[in-house]
């Protein structure tokens, strides 16, 4: 059901990679609100991927633009607003990626030209975009930017590796950048720190399948779906969060405020049984193999 929550405005949205990609779902909400838009990811990910195909499902702009380029991002909102007639209302930052987490480096043994990359990629680049649109005056005020993190940040997860910095360095940059474009220009950014999502990023993070489990039995509300998470940030870009700013936005039904859970517990209890101990009827243990 549409409610028209961003007829009129206009958008960027960066990373929407295949149908699982969170931002391609964004993409679809945003065009039902009324949104039009550009899209844009990097020119590999562009000939690998689908992009293409969204764009001409909706019939929306296409630049390709790599988001660590700031030429390529000057580029890309200069574009942009020609392309859609006017300042942008509303920016997607859906953009991570480790070559340490391919490559299976462990954390304490990183690549360390890897982990500038990754760096760059998934954090770095926000605040490179936020520096184009400011110098060019690209954001109309009360704009709303809106880049997506994980409890990683905050937290430590096995295998999560160095994206964790990159999604604390993120956070930070929301907040330090929030401050500046909030006071000149009314415009607002928030990070929303994502249930675990089955994308083709999160995917390569190791024991992903046991970590979505987790986090199901840890949630009271269970995990969020890549199109409720849609669904947020498209209120994120509407007008009817003016006043929010600055904030890591948790959208994980509940998770980030759980200690343990009864699932858990008992999914936890379940995995302390031995299979090989049993007790005869004299209360005797025997080890079986």
């Amino acid at each position: 059901m549409s409610y028209q929550l961003l007829q009129g405005k206009r958008g960027i949205i960066f990373g929407a990679l295949n149908a699982d990609s969170i931002a391609w779902k964004v993409a679809e909400m945003a065009f039902e609100e009324g949104a039009t838009f550009t899209l844009t990811n990097t020119p590999v990910a562009l000939r690998m991927g689908d992009t293409p195909k969204l764009a001409e499902k909706l019939g929306l702009p296409l630049i390709g633009a790599d988001a660590t380029n700031v030429d390529d991002l000057r580029n890309l909102f200069t574009q942009s607003m020609e392309q859609l007639g006017g300042k942008i209302d509303f920016v997607l930052h859906s953009i991570g990626m480790s070559p340490n987490v391919r490559k299976g480096r462990h954390y304490s043994d990183l690549d360390y030209q890897m982990l500038e990359k990754t760096l760059d990629i998934s954090a770095i680049s926000l605040h490179k975009m936020l520096q184009v649109a400011r110098k060019l005056d690209a954001i109309n005020e009360w704009g709303s930017v809106v880049a997506l993190s994980y409890v990683a940040a905050q937290r430590t997860f096995y295998g999560y590796n160095d994206m964790a910095d990159a999604k604390a360095l993120l956070e930070s940059i929301t907040r330090s950048f929030g401050y500046i474009y909030g006071m000149e220009r009314k415009v607002r950014i928030n990070t929303v720190s994502q249930s675990p999502t089955i994308t083709t990023a999160g995917s390569g993070v190791k024991g992903f399948d046991k970590l979505l489990d987790f986090a199901e039995r840890m949630s009271p509300l269970g995990n969020a779906t890549g199109d409720e998470c849609a669904t947020y940030c498209i209120t994120l870009f509407s007008d009817l969060t003016r006043k929010v700013t600055m904030q890591n936005l948790y959208h994980d039904g509940g998770f980030s405020s759980m200690g343990m859970s009864l699932s858990a517990l008992q999914q936890y209890e379940k995995g302390m049984e031995c299979p090989c101990e049993k007790t005869d009827s004299q209360g005797d243990q025997h080890l079986y193999d």
